[in-house]
């Protein structure tokens, strides 16, 4: 089963960080609000968080190694793209009226691949809504 993982467990693959609960031998994806938000964080040295933080925090050389992972995902990540979902989407609105961009488009998403979502953050509407649709979700911490 391919795995759709969120900004969180995106940065912490990309830092060489130990990531329970991923297979190895199963597909990666990401969306690309979450691809971009990972990029914000960690590109943007005005902004400080969670996710810019875990890449400030890293030794330089690392760092320089993430950031180029993050600047050119490795070809084993995989990004959905919303030419293919926005359809899908469309579809689904009705359905999941109270979720935002983000959270509909990572629906979509593991609607798309048939993807388990393993969330770093937890996100209950985002977790109801998969749930609903019949996809499973991990909280990976």
């Amino acid at each position: 089963m391919t795995q759709l993982v969120d900004d969180k467990v995106l940065a912490n693959l990309l830092q060489g960080r130990t990531t329970p609960h991923l297979h190895p031998d199963r597909a990666v994806y990401t969306t690309g609000c979450w691809y971009v938000r990972l990029c914000q964080a960690a590109l943007s040295p005005a902004v400080s968080g969670v996710l810019s933080g875990a890449f400030a925090e890293l030794p330089p050389s690392l760092r320089s190694r993430a950031l180029e992972s993050l600047s050119e995902l490795p070809a084993e990540i995989g990004l959905v793209s919303m030419r293919t979902i926005a359809p899908l989407i469309g579809r689904l609105r009705s359905r999941h009226r109270k979720l935002n961009l983000l959270s509909i488009e990572a629906l979509a998403a593991a609607l798309h691949l048939g993807a388990e979502v393993c969330l770093g953050t937890p996100s209950p509407p985002l977790q109801a809504a998969l749930i609903a649709e019949g996809r499973q979700v991990v909280i990976v911490n």
